[in-house]
């Protein structure tokens, strides 16, 4: 996960907890997060990056929206990640 942008991670971390994420999905749940508009010249090519290294899969839904689901190295990656997270935050109670 320390080859990944917070962009690319939080990309991971939105579908990892949606039911149905595509495209738009996806760019509106960011946006809620971050409070501001996420162009699709942002999203959509660090989609195809994390598709490319093998975090996500893109399927479609129908011809003319994606689906993204994270692999089996998406979700080790995750579990990685929250693991470290939480030997940091134990440190600080």
């Amino acid at each position: 996960m320390n080859n990944l942008t917070a962009f690319q991670r939080d990309i991971l971390y939105v579908i990892e907890g949606m039911d149905t994420p595509h495209g738009l999905a996806i760019k509106e749940e960011l946006e809620a997060y971050y409070e501001m508009e996420v162009n699709h010249g942002r999203l959509y090519p660090n989609l195809d990056d994390l598709a490319e290294a093998g975090l996500i899969t893109k399927g479609e839904y129908d011809k003319r929206t994606n689906k993204y689901t994270l692999s089996s190295q998406g979700h080790a990656l995750i579990e990685a990640r929250r693991e470290w997270e939480d030997a940091h935050l134990a440190n600080t109670h």
